[in-house]
């Protein structure tokens, strides 16, 4: 039993965890800071295609931006950046340049934070770092992830496309970051793809694609998934030209050893429990009838859901942190109440930090709601209307437990002026984040009560939003087909204004909180 007493002092915040794990000789990179969902258009509950991005990071930046439509001058160069996810706002002058590649003659817009979000053509990118073996990062690539991203929301409109171009980019240019996965959304298809540096020393990249089945769901939490390829079906699989080749060349496969490629093993590992919970949890919630072990070392890629999925299944499934399963970290923080019964003490957290987790002798679990958060996105691709219209964007900010999303179209214009401020590296009032950063941080002191006076705030939000959006969207469908411009006005308009009034009744519950729990003895 853990006594109150114990558990008054929680951490401010947690950090992102990095670690190289050494498994008979060999290294990897092994990384714990992202959980992406992706969800086909038959398997959602309206039809649209669905990805997300978790952005579990200590470091990345808090604002976001969007990059207008551009024409080119023919000859033009395009500036190819280091870390451009450092960047302190947007436009940042002191941003690193790597080098140049040839500019194309028209850039698309897109929705721009840490890693790029979605384009105006409904093109929608969520990410997932695994790391994958060390030697597999090179030293003489030009492109890293976020690059990647900004490049291919620029220049393509269909998750195919962007595959080839990314193709084509790092067979000329190279890639020099760790193993990454992306995942596409289009309002017609969605795809997983993963990819890793050639070597050091070399230039390209090597990476794999499966397409999620239209009538499924897929996971991805920072663990490399993609195990054979069956390339003569490019209709649901695509790879690199090297992607056998290179393995052999490393000695990670051999042909002739009678076992089969397998893409995760040969360039990566799943020894991560933390990594493979999380893809055992989304998959088990959306189909518990599969009885999957929670202890496991593989999954389904993607599994058809047991009934369709909604934005607000979306939103649940980010806010869990394993819930009524014996891995929820706040089963045994319990105290003895007036009446002499053990119940849940009032200040049982899943987000202890480690060194409390440590004093009260509590495993930890990695689980899905994260208290690193930077931001959480999720995307709904329609194919049935505008793209302006038709491309959404739910953003939350911070810890998905403790906050609301709001949407943004791709049809958008400008982002609201607190949106645009960073907060990462100090306390600024004028920064949205904070709102929700001091509400999810208040909440550790009694998180019990006060994670329940936060729902009925971000339920209130998230309803409101998820009600109107169908009347609203069908009045902006009408200006639109007579004037897009007013149309895009409209959205704009919208979104900025939920935003804004979202983030006053944060700062406003940042002062009830304060006042109700901080004045009583």
């Amino acid at each position: 039993m853990l006594s109150i007493r114990k558990i008054a002092f929680l951490a401010i915040c947690a950090s992102l965890f990095l670690a190289v794990n050494s498994s008979f000789g060999q290294e990897f990179i092994v990384s714990d800071n992202c959980t992406s969902i992706l969800v086909g258009k038959k398997a959602s509950a309206d039809g649209s295609t669905m990805t997300s991005h978790t952005c579990d990071s200590g470091s990345d930046r808090t604002w976001v931006n969007i990059v207008p439509h551009q024409k080119h001058p023919a000859g033009s160069m395009c500036p190819v950046y280091v870390e451009p996810k450092r960047a302190k706002f947007p436009n940042d002058p002191d941003v690193v340049e790597k080098g140049k590649i040839p500019q194309v003659a028209e850039t698309y817009a897109y929705i721009n934070t840490a890693y790029p979000v979605m384009n105006e053509y409904q093109l929608a990118i969520g990410e997932s770092t695994f790391g994958g073996k060390r030697e597999m990062q090179s030293d003489n690539g030009m492109i890293d992830c976020p690059e990647l991203y900004r490049l291919v929301l620029e220049r393509t409109k269909t998750c195919r496309e962007a595959i080839r171009l990314i193709d084509e980019l790092t067979k000329e240019y190279g890639y020099n970051d760790a193993g990454e996965i992306f995942t596409f959304a289009d309002p017609q298809e969605t795809w997983y793809f993963e990819i890793l540096g050639p070597g050091k020393g070399k230039k390209g990249a090597v990476w794999a694609a499966v397409r999620i089945p239209d009538d499924e769901v897929g996971v991805s939490a920072n663990a490399s998934r993609i195990r054979t390829l069956n390339l003569k079906d490019p209709e649901n699989y695509m790879a690199s030209d090297n992607v056998f080749s290179l393995a052999q060349e490393l000695g990670f496969w051999d042909p002739n050893s009678g076992q089969p490629f397998e893409f995760c093993y040969a360039y990566a590992d799943r020894t991560s429990l933390m990594c493979r919970r999380r893809e055992w949890r989304v998959l088990s919630l959306l189909a518990p009838s599969l009885k999957l072990d929670a202890n496991a070392e593989n999954y389904p890629m993607s599994v058809k859901p047991e009934k369709k999925v909604s934005m607000q299944d979306m939103f649940d499934l980010f806010r869990d942190y394993y819930q009524e399963t014996p891995f929820d970290m706040t089963s045994g923080m319990t105290s003895v109440d007036k009446d002499g019964k053990v119940v849940k003490s009032t200040v049982a957290t899943p987000f202890l930090a480690g060194d409390m987790r440590k004093l009260l002798k509590i495993n930890y679990e990695r689980t899905i709601a994260c208290p690193f958060t930077t931001y959480l996105q999720i995307t709904q691709s329609r194919s049935w209307l505008p793209d302006a219209i038709g491309g959404v964007v739910w953003l939350g900010y911070d810890n998905a437990a403790t906050t609301p999303h709001t949407p943004f179209y791709c049809g958008n214009t400008t982002m609201p002026e607190s949106y645009m401020i960073d907060g990462r590296r100090q306390f600024n009032r004028g920064s949205a984040w904070w709102a929700y950063r001091q509400v999810s941080q208040l909440c550790k002191i009694r998180y019990q009560p006060m994670s329940k006076d936060v729902e009925v705030v971000w339920k209130e939000i998230e309803s409101k939003a998820l009600s109107n959006q169908s009347t609203f969207e069908s009045e902006v469908l009408e200006v639109y087909k007579a004037n897009p411009k007013k149309a895009k006005e409209m959205l704009t308009k919208y979104s900025n204004d939920l935003a804004e009034s979202a983030v006053a009744r944060y700062w406003k519950l940042v002062d009830e909180l304060w006042g109700k729990y901080t004045n009583s003895f």
